[in-house]
This record gives C-alpha cells, sequence and structure tokens, in this order.
C-alpha cells in the first residue's frame, strides 16, 4: 500500500520544507508501527525545486485476520479465503487512512514549531494512489465517485481506471483507480480530506465503526465537510451505512452551519433540552410532566380539590383551541422542542400532518423519544416529521400549510434577528393562520422565587408587556396581510393580566392588510373583557 506527497519550491521556499511540515526528516528512511503492520517513511528525491515524500504501508496479513475477525471487510468475504487472499495489503483504503493519522498526526493538526507560520501557507501538492477501491456498491463508483469527492475540493483530478487484466482487455476494467490529485492548499487540509475520503471511496473499513466515529469525522471535516456536495454520501460510507451514526453527524453539522450563519456557538442553538425547568413552570410544578389522562382521572377520584393545572398545560390547550377555531389540518409547530405540542396534535384526528421544526438535534432526539417514533403504526408515522431548521431562514419545507405555531419561541431571539423570523413565517412560509404566544413581563411580579427585573428563562433575550406585544402583533398584522386576536392565557390578574399571551394572526383574502386586535378574556368576577382596535385608530 503506498502514498506519494511531492510539492515544488523556489528558493525563496525550498521544497524541501516539507520534511518541516511532515515532522519526518528528509535524510532518513524511518519506519512506525500501526496496529496491522508497519508504515515506511522515505523521500526518494528531495531538493530545493521538488521534493517527494512516500509512505508504504506493509501490512501483516496475520494481525490484519487477528484483529478484523468479524469486522469490516473480514466481517462479510466475498469467498471462503477472504480472509488471507484479498486486496487489503495493496489497495488504498482505511488501513492507509489509520496509518496516515498515526505517523503525520501532528502534521494533520498543522503544526510546525521549527517553521513558524509554515504550516498556515498553502503549497503545490500532488499526491499519488496507485491503487484506490472505488467501489459503487449501490452509487456510482469508479473515477467518477473520485471526481465527485476531490473536484469541490479544488482538487485536479487524474483518475484512470486499472484493468482486470492488460493481456485480457475484454474483461474490462476493475474496482481500482489510479489516482493523482493536485491542488495549492495546506498540507494539513490535504491530510484530514485524505483521512476521510480514502474510507469513503472503498465504502468499508477494516474495524468496527462506534459512535466515536462521528467524532473523529466531524473533527477532520471541520472547514470543509458541511459544504461539500456530497455531504450525505461522504456521511454515509464513512460511518458504514450505519443509520443512526449517519442522522447523528448530518444533524451535528447542519447544526453548526446554523450556528456559523448566526455567528453563535453551537451550544447555544442547542439548547432546548434544559437541565433545570423554567421558572414559571416550576411555580407550577407540573408544566415539567404533565400528567396522562388516566392519571387525572384517578386524582379527580382521589382529591376533589386537585391541584391547580400548569401553565403549560393551560398554554397548550389555548394553541390547541385556536387551532380547532380555523379548523387547521396541517400544522407546523416551530421550535418543537422535545414534542409535547407535537404529541397534543397527534391526539386530534382533525389534525391530518404534523410538522416540527427546531435547531436543536438534542432537542428533536428527545422528541423522537419521547413520541416513539419508531414504535409508531405506519398510519401514525405518516401524519408526524420532525427536522432540523433555523427559524430565522426561509425554508420551503415550511410553506402550504394551514398552520404554524410558534409557542414561546420569539423571546429566545436576540431583537436584531426577529425581522428575519418575520418574514420567514409570514412573509415566505405563509400559512393561512400563525399562533404565537409569549410571557407577559408584567406578571413576572407574581412569581414570589423570580428576582425583581429578572426574566423567566436564563435564555430569553427579552419579555415584553401586554402594549408593546399587542403593538407587535398589530404591526405583523398589517406588514404581511394577517388579521390579529390578542388573547390572555392563563389566569387573568386585573392589575397585571395573565402570564402568557397568545396572538391568533389569520391570513386575509389576497394579502388584504386588516389591522385588527382585541384583547379578551374572564376575569376573576366572571366578567369578559375586550378591547378592540381597527386600522391605524387609537385604543
Amino acid at each position: 500500500m503506498f502514498i506519494s506527497i511531492s510539492t515544488t519550491g523556489t528558493a525563496e521556499r525550498p521544497a524541501s520544507d516539507l520534511g518541516f511540515l511532515l515532522h519526518k526528516h528528509p535524510d532518513k528512511v524511518q519506519q512506525f508501527s500501526t496496529s496491522h503492520g508497519t508504515a515506511h517513511v522515505f523521500y526518494p528525491e528531495t531538493g530545493v525545486e521538488s521534493c517527494t515524500a512516500a509512505m508504504l504501508l506493509d501490512i501483516d496479513p496475520i494481525a490484519l485476520v487477528r484483529k478484523g475477525r468479524g469486522k469490516g471487510r473480514g466481517g462479510s468475504p466475498d469467498f471462503a479465503l477472504a480472509q488471507y487472499v484479498n486486496d487489503r495489503p495493496y489497495a488504498a483504503s482505511s488501513l492507509l487512512a489509520v496509518a496516515l493519522r498515526t505517523v503525520f498526526r501532528t502534521a494533520m493538526k498543522g503544526v510546525c514549531e521549527l517553521r513558524p507560520g509554515l504550516a498556515e501557507q498553502p503549497q503545490p501538492l500532488r499526491i499519488s494512489l496507485p491503487a484506490v477501491p472505488a467501489n459503487g456498491a449501490g452509487e456510482e463508483g469508479g473515477p467518477g465517485m473520485v471526481r465527485r469527492l476531490f473536484e469541490p475540493l479544488g482538487w485536479q483530478v487524474k483518475a484512470e481506471a486499472i484493468p482486470l487484466d492488460e493481456s485480457f482487455p475484454e474483461w474490462g476494467d476493475s474496482r481500482y483507480v489510479r489516482v493523482e490529485l493536485s491542488a495549492e492548499l495546506r498540507l494539513a487540509d490535504a491530510l484530514q480530506q485524505l483521512y476521510i475520503l480514502l474510507p469513503v471511496m472503498d465504502g468499508a473499513k477494516h474495524y468496527w465503526v462506534a459512535p466515536d466515529e462521528v467524532d473523529k469525522l466531524l473533527a477532520a471535516g471541520e472547514g470543509w465537510l458541511g459544504a461539500h456536495p456530497e455531504l450525505a454520501l461522504i456521511t454515509r460510507r464513512y460511518l458504514a451505512r450505519r443509520w443512526s451514526l449517519t442522522r447523528t453527524a448530518l444533524e451535528r453539522i447542519e447544526l453548526a452551519r446554523l450556528a456559523e450563519a448566526d455567528d453563535r456557538e453551537a451550544e447555544e442553538l442547542d439548547n432546548a433540552v434544559d437541565d433545570a425547568p423554567d421558572t414559571e413552570e416550576a411555580e407550577q410544578q407540573t408544566a415539567s410532566s404533565e400528567p396522562t389522562e388516566d392519571q387525572e382521572k384517578q386524582e379527580d377520584r382521589e382529591d376533589q380539590e386537585a391541584k391547580p393545572v400548569g401553565l403549560a398545560v393551560l398554554r397548550r390547550e389555548a394553541i390547541l383551541a385556536a387551532l380547532a377555531e380555523v379548523g387547521a389540518a396541517r400544522v407546523l409547530d416551530l421550535g418543537c422542542g422535545q414534542g409535547e405540542l407535537v404529541a397534543a396534535l397527534l391526539k386530534d384526528r382533525r389534525v391530518t400532518e404534523v410538522l416540527g421544526v427546531d435547531v436543536s438535534s438534542r432537542a428533536l432526539t428527545a422528541a423522537s423519544r419521547k413520541l416513539r417514533l419508531d414504535r409508531m403504526s405506519e398510519r401514525q408515522a405518516a401524519r408526524v416529521r420532525l427536522v432540523q431548521g433555523a427559524l430565522t431562514y426561509t425554508d420551503d419545507r415550511l410553506k402550504g400549510y394551514d398552520a404554524a405555531v410558534l409557542s414561546e419561541v420569539i423571546e429566545h431571539l436576540d431583537l436584531p434577528r426577529l425581522p428575519a423570523l418575520e418574514y420567514a413565517v409570514f412573509g415566505a412560509a405563509r400559512p393561512g393562520t400563525v399562533v404565537v404566544t409569549t410571557p407577559n413581563v408584567e406578571y413576572n411580579v407574581r412569581w414570589e422565587t423570580l428576582p425583581a427585573g429578572h426574566v423567566r428563562h436564563s435564555d430569553h433575550r427579552f419579555e415584553w408587556s401586554r402594549a408593546e406585544f399587542l403593538a407587535w402583533a398589530e404591526r405583523i398584522a398589517a406588514d404581511y396581510g394577517y388579521a390579529v386576536t390578542v388573547r390572555p392565557v392563563g389566569p387573568l390578574d386585573e392589575q397585571v393580566g395573565s402570564p402568557t399571551q397568545l396572538a391568533l394572526f389569520r391570513r386575509t383574502p389576497e394579502g388584504r392588510t386588516d389591522r385588527t386586535a382585541s384583547r379578551t378574556g374572564t376575569t376573576e368576577t366572571g366578567t369578559t373583557e375586550t378591547v378592540t382596535t381597527e386600522g391605524s385608530a387609537a385604543r
């Protein structure tokens, strides 16, 4: 198994600096032990104008059989003697990728202490691989696959299929390809790309693919993998088609992309799964663990004076009532979190489809587990989908729905980012109905455990008063052609209102703007309180 790395240079930048980048002396032949053999590193040529480093990997077939029994290629042999007669000692595969990481670990990190700054400079590189298995395994393989993998990264690719036997051309080509890559880029980037793409071309690994392979993939693919047009293929084949790991990797890559677009850390976005409950839910003591219907009946039988219903439950009931009011059958749950509302929607037979969207892969995983998607009947599973996405970007997947719900979502956005969400939902997706709930900051004084001036959740960027929320709702309705009604949710206090406020937006015919907003609720005395505004008239 052989690979060579060549570069060219000048008197100012001699090609022999390749030795500093690889941390291997050009005048020495060095040997390194790997888990399945010995790697020999040497320099066929070294000089000012050109330099070539080569690695010959000598595989120990006995060690390969003993350590690889039941794993990778050895676990599914092409024929009875596959453990002893195969291509692994000769064709570049995951064995070579692991050897590259073992021998050139420091070079892959982009570190060169003896020549500061050298590792950051692009180098004119030429990489030669005499035999690479490019097994399609149901996908287009051969030279075409090599080009699809390397050309988007800036490589000039020369890939030639190796015939089965040159003496018998009628036998056709083998699955092996002779590859030569040329580009000007950092050596560390080139090695990282080879580490990932060698096993991808082969489509198999010589060892068991464990969950930590996802971390290796993301670490080596940082800066280039997320934007690669063959991202799905690379992820799937690198992880040996283990679908659970592939899904996890793609979710993490998408989260990293969204975080970079928002100029935030991924952990800031992937925070929908809290370690501690929301203050208001903790106050109600039931919001984070909604009792089942059977439990509620049992409690009613045991105690006629049931505990107060949690605010989270009241909020969901208000949302479901608003959706029933407009007859929504296809519903978006934007910022679905761990799927509490999705579960409630699936219990309503009038709802035929639910799409849950969240930026947090952790939340989506928790929602999938709580909803037991893997155990749902085929008919029930057809009604629900969970997808990852950022609500501050337009998304064609969100178009064509009867209604969208933003339940306790807007307050988690920085105010400068709110217009992006407004356009993505009201301007681009344009569902027939939009339901928005958000805390009423005036009610915070009623939470005894909440310090004065504090918001209810550490991730809340703002909390609005009733007047601020009404003004925002009226502006959105006017700008995007909706009529809006604003309602209280939860116990109504005469002085500070209700703990949560809900806006029900209904798209007007032909986008006609109808600026109508009202506050309707029942006071503690049982009377109905309504304030209505229309057009730009003063309230």
